[in-house]
C-alpha cells in the first residue's frame, strides 16, 4: 500500500510543512517498493542489461527532446548560470544524451535504469501527483523486428517474473498511426486522433467530414483486437509503399512473439494507441491489467529512431527502444502476491545493558552480532526501564531475540 502524503499538523497555530502533490514512503511502503524492483532488475540483469544513473536535474532544453516532450509538464528551475534547468519528466531523454555524448559508440547498449521523474500538475489539477518512480530499460544502436522483439519480450518477462495476474500488451505503431491520420484534413486531424485514442464514436460522426471521410474514420476507430485480425483488415486498405511495409514488419513482429511467448499470446493489437511523448517513430506499446476496481497502466514504451542525433556532438543518428515499469501501479497489483512484504523488516536483536558499567560490553556484542554475514538487524536499548517493560518493547516492535549483557560483560540470550 502506497502511504499518503504527509499531513499537516492539526493545530491551528503550528505550520503546515505539507507540498502538494508530494508523498512520503514509510518503511513498509519502501519494503515493498524495494521487493518490486530487485524483482525487475533481477530480469534486467538475467538479459544482459547494466545500470545507468543519470543526473535528476538536466538542461530544459535536454528534457524536452526537440518539443517532442511539452515543455509544460516539466518542473522548471532557473540555472544560476543562466537558462533554465527541469527536473526529468522522463529518462529516455536524459540516457539518450548521456550515451551519444559520453560512452563509446559500441552498439548496442543494454542500459536500465531504477529512478524518479517529476511531472508537473496543471492548475486544473493542483495536488495532482508530481513524482512517480520508474523502471526501465534503453536498448541503443540496433533497430528492426529482433530489437522490437526483445523489449517486448523483456517487459513481458518482467510482468510475469513479478506474478502480475492477467496482464495484456497493447501494442501500436506511431509511423503507421500518423499515415492513416494523413489521410484526412489537416484542421480535423488532431480531433480525429483525440476520438480514436478514446474510442469517441459519437464526437467522430459530428465531424464536419465527407461521407467517405466519415466511413473510413469510424472504420479506422475499429482497428484493435487480435492481431490477426487487425492485420487482416490493414491489408484491405489501400496504403502507400512504406505502410505496407509496416504491417510486414508488424506480421513478423506478431508472430515471433507468438513462437516465443505464453500461449494464448498477450498482445492486442491497437493502432489508436497513443504515446504521451511524441519522439516514437515506429512499434508503441503497454502493459495493462484490470483488477475488480480499476486497469492499471503497468507501463509504456516504444521505438524511437531519430531521438539520439538531437544529442551527438556530430549529429550522428542511432536507432533506440525502450520501455519503462510504473513501479507504484505494479505496488498495488501485486499486493495479493503472497510473497510481498506485508511488515517493514524487523529487528533481530534487542542488545540490553543491564548497568552502566555494562554499556561497553554491550556495545562490542552488538558490534559483533553485526558483523554476522546474514546481515543480522541488531538494536541497542538506549534508556533505562525495568526487564518486563523492556520484554514489552521488545514484542510490540517485533524483535525476535533480546541479549542482557551484565556488568562483568556476561550475556543472557532470551526470546523476547
Amino acid at each position: 500500500m502506497i502511504s499518503t502524503p504527509l499531513t499537516a499538523p492539526t493545530s491551528s497555530t503550528s505550520t503546515n510543512f505539507y507540498v502538494p502533490g508530494a508523498r512520503d514512503l514509510l518503511p513498509l511502503d519502501v519494503a515493498q517498493k524495494r521487493w518490486v524492483e530487485r524483482g525487475i532488475q533481477d530480469v534486467f540483469h538475467r538479459w544482459g542489461y547494466q545500470r545507468i544513473i543519470t543526473s535528476t536535474l538536466e538542461r530544459l532544453d535536454t528534457l524536452i527532446a526537440g518539443g517532442a516532450v511539452d515543455r509544460e509538464t516539466v518542473i522548471q528551475i532557473p540555472s544560476a548560470e543562466g537558462g533554465t534547468l527541469g527536473l526529468r519528466p522522463e529518462l529516455t531523454a536524459s540516457i539518450a544524451r548521456a550515451a551519444v555524448s559520453r560512452m563509446d559508440d559500441l552498439y548496442p547498449q543494454r542500459l536500465y535504469y531504477n529512478a524518479n521523474v517529476f511531472r508537473k500538475a496543471d492548475i486544473e489539477h493542483h495536488g495532482r501527483q508530481q513524482e512517480f518512480y520508474q523502471a526501465g530499460i534503453e536498448l541503443l544502436g540496433v533497430g528492426g523486428t529482433l530489437a522490437d522483439v526483445e523489449a517486448i519480450l523483456l517487459m513481458m518477462d518482467c510482468l510475469k517474473s513479478l506474478g502480475v495476474p492477467n496482464f495484456q500488451i497493447i501494442l501500436g505503431e506511431a509511423g503507421l498511426s500518423r499515415a492513416l491520420l494523413a489521410q484526412f484534413p489537416a484542421e480535423f486531424q488532431t480531433q480525429i486522433r483525440h476520438c480514436w485514442a478514446h474510442l469517441d464514436r459519437v464526437a467522430l460522426e459530428q465531424l464536419p467530414l465527407t461521407h467517405p471521410q466519415q466511413a473510413l474514420a469510424l472504420s479506422l476507430i475499429d482497428l484493435r483486437g487480435k492481431p490477426n485480425l487487425v492485420l487482416a483488415q490493414l491489408a484491405q486498405l489501400e496504403l502507400d509503399p512504406a505502410s505496407q511495409a509496416t504491417i510486414v514488419h508488424l506480421q513478423t513482429l506478431v508472430e515471433l512473439l507468438a513462437n516465443t511467448s505464453q500461449n494464448p499470446l498477450p498482445l492486442i493489437l491497437d493502432l489508436s494507441l497513443i504515446q504521451t511523448f511524441d519522439y516514437y517513430t515506429g512499434i508503441v506499446f503497454e502493459a495493462v491489467t484490470i483488477t475488480e476496481d480499476r486497469a492499471y497502466v503497468l507501463g509504456k514504451g516504444g521505438r524511437y529512431d531519430r531521438l539520439l542525433a538531437l544529442y551527438h556532438p556530430q549529429g550522428q543518428n542511432y536507432p533506440g527502444i525502450g520501455f519503462a515499469l510504473n513501479i507504484e501501479e505494479l505496488q498495488q497489483v501485486l499486493q495479493i502476491n503472497p510473497a510481498m512484504p506485508r511488515t517493514a523488516p524487523k529487528s533481530d536483536w534487542l542488545v540490553v545493558a543491564m548497568a552502566s558499567t555494562a554499556i561497553d560490553p554491550a556495545l562490542a556484542y552488538c558490534q559483533k552480532l553485526r558483523s554476522n554475514p546474514e546481515s543480522v538487524r541488531v538494536e541497542m536499548y538506549l534508556n533505562d526501564g525495568e526487564p518486563g517493560d523492556i520484554r514489552q518493547i521488545a514484542i510490540d516492535r517485533g524483535i525476535a531475540k533480546i541479549a542482557w549483557i551484565s556488568a562483568d560483560g556476561e550475556r543472557i540470550e532470551d526470546l523476547a
